[in-house]
C-alpha cells in the first residue's frame, strides 16, 4: 500500500493500487463563493441567501450548499488526474455534516477498487474521497468511479 502524499501531477491507473492513498491541498469557502454559486445555479434557498434574519432557519450560521462543497472537492482532486483522467463515470455521495462560510476543506482519497478494462491502455479506479474541514471533521464522503489512462509502454 502506497501513500502518494499531496499530489500536484496526474497519476496513471498503474500508480493507483488497492489501498494507496493521497490527499489534496485546502480550499476555504468564502461568502463570495456561496453567493456566486447560488446565483449561478438558482439555488436560492433562504438558508443560503438570508444573512440578516436567521431566526427559524435550521442552521444559525451561513452554510455552503453540499453540491458546492462536492464541486470544490472535485476541483481539489483534479491535479491527481491531469492528462490521465478520461471520464467520471458515477459516484455515491453521503453528506455527513454542514460546511460553513469560512471553513477550509481538504480531501483524503483511498483507492478501494482498481481493475483493467478490455482496452489495454485504460483502467477503472474507484476511490473513497473523504472531505474534511479544518478541524478534521468529515463533511462529505463520496466514491467516484473513473476511467484512467494506463502508463504508456516503454
Amino acid at each position: 500500500m502506497k501513500d502518494h502524499g499531496r499530489l500536484d501531477t496526474g497519476l496513471y491507473y498503474d500508480d493507483l493500487e488497492l489501498g494507496s492513498t493521497f490527499h489534496t491541498g485546502g480550499r476555504t469557502i468564502t461568502a463570495g463563493d456561496v453567493s456566486a454559486y447560488v446565483n449561478l445555479t438558482w439555488f436560492t434557498e433562504e438558508l443560503f441567501t438570508n444573512h440578516h434574519d436567521r431566526s427559524g432557519l435550521a442552521i444559525p450560521n451561513l452554510p455552503a450548499p453540499a453540491s458546492l462543497v462536492f464541486a470544490f472537492a472535485e476541483g481539489l482532486v483534479l491535479p491527481s488526474m491531469i492528462r490521465t483522467g478520461l471520464a467520471f463515470l458515477n459516484t455515491d455521495l453521503d453528506v455527513k455534516g454542514p460546511t460553513f462560510v469560512g471553513d477550509t476543506i481538504y480531501v483524503r482519497c483511498e483507492v478501494v477498487e482498481a481493475r483493467p478494462t478490455k482496452n489495454p491502455d485504460r483502467g477503472l479506479v474507484r476511490t473513497r474521497n473523504t472531505v474534511e474541514n479544518q478541524d478534521g471533521k468529515t463533511v462529505i464522503v463520496y466514491q467516484p468511479l473513473r476511467l484512467m489512462k494506463r502508463r504508456p509502454s516503454a
